[in-house]
């Protein structure tokens, strides 16, 4: 468990090249916004949550599986990282946070572009309002 990241991971790092070829600057893992948002976006408001589809049970996504062992603790942790996910975007939200969340599996090879492609379509969105 010590060897899981938290920070910088493969996911995370695709989406911030990505926004900075698409020429958005960012600020990291923000300790003063609630959950720490993976990438800031301070221009637009926007923070943008890169999560691992195991870790916060995505539901419906082959990256979700319930490990056979000790089921009952991992799926009391997951559902707090859920519950944790929630709350923390509701205090974003109030505090006129505009608030986007990735999935691991949304960033693999046969979703990648579409997905990032979304992103900034929703970025620019963001920035016309």
């Amino acid at each position: 468990m010590s060897q899981i990241r938290s920070k910088n991971t493969k996911p995370e790092l695709v989406v911030r090249k990505y926004l900075f070829a698409n020429g958005f600057r960012y600020r990291l893992h923000s300790k003063d916004l609630p959950g720490k948002p993976d990438i800031v976006l301070p221009k637009y408001r926007t923070v943008i949550f890169v999560h691992g589809c195991f870790w916060h049970g995505h539901e419906g996504c082959k990256y979700f599986v319930v490990p056979k062992t000790k089921t009952e603790w991992w799926l009391t942790k997951i559902a707090r990282n859920k519950q944790l996910d929630m709350e923390h975007i509701k205090k974003l939200k109030s505090d006129k946070w505009n608030v986007i969340t990735l999935y691991e599996c949304k960033l693999k090879k046969g979703n990648i572009d579409s997905t990032l492609n979304t992103l900034i379509k929703k970025l620019n969105k963001i920035q016309t309002k």
